[in-house]
């Protein structure tokens, strides 16, 4: 899951040498914080949070074939 969303953030955002995404697990429940440049947040949430939104239910759909739970944030 968390090469996928840096798959999906580096090619939305200007600087995708800044993309990271730290994963920390949490029981059955794995925790993704997306963190990119000052600039590109913008990008990345979308208007009214659509982008995120997508990326979000892109990550959700894989995790459940993999039978896992996946919470992503953007930092």
């Amino acid at each position: 899951m968390k090469e996928l969303a840096i798959h999906i953030a580096r090619h939305l955002v200007d600087q995708p040498d800044k993309v990271d995404v730290t994963a920390s697990e949490d029981g059955a429940v794995t925790r993704l914080t997306l963190k990119v440049a000052e600039e590109d947040k913008g990008k990345i949430i979308g208007k009214q949070g659509k982008v995120i939104k997508a990326i979000r239910a892109i990550v959700s759909v894989a995790a459940a074939k993999a039978n896992r739970t996946v919470v992503l944030d953007v930092e």
